[in-house]
């Protein structure tokens, strides 16, 4: 499952990435990568994967992300969804009711947690990120 991950994150960047904002407010956009090219069966496993992520690092200590970070992952879960056409109940019913019965699982920090740092890198290569990190930032920054 990671390797076939890994390999569809790696086409995507080959698609090419433009710029999408998510405004969780009026204070913050988060730039989230364009997923235009991916086909509706790699959208979903995507959106699975994100969806662990998040509940890993929201509920795991060794591998917390930043909030930009979060609001990255969950803004581009967000936005699959509305592609795909999910509305929010079947969206946690079917991804997140999931990812949480997954932490039942002892291991499942140490299983889950250490595909989040290449995923997030990955979503910044196809053009999501925040203030110095992402499509807006010099590779200086990165």
């Amino acid at each position: 499952m990671q390797r076939l991950l890994a390999a569809f994150l790696a086409a995507i960047i080959a698609v090419g990435a433009t710029t999408l904002s998510l405004r969780a407010d009026t204070k913050v956009a988060v730039p989230i990568p364009n997923l235009d090219g991916i086909s509706q069966a790699d959208a979903e496993r995507l959106l699975a994967a994100l969806a662990q992520i998040n509940v890993v690092t929201s509920n795991c200590p060794d591998y917390r992300i930043s909030d930009d970070e979060w609001m990255l992952l969950t803004g581009t879960g967000d936005m699959l969804a509305a592609r795909l056409g999910i509305d929010p109940a079947t969206y946690d019913r079917n991804y997140y009711g999931p990812a949480f019965r997954m932490m039942e699982d002892p291991g499942a920090c140490d299983r889950i947690g250490p595909r989040a740092r290449p995923i997030i890198d990955d979503l910044i290569a196809m053009g999501g990120g925040w203030a110095g990190k992402g499509s807006s930032a010099s590779k200086a920054d990165k």
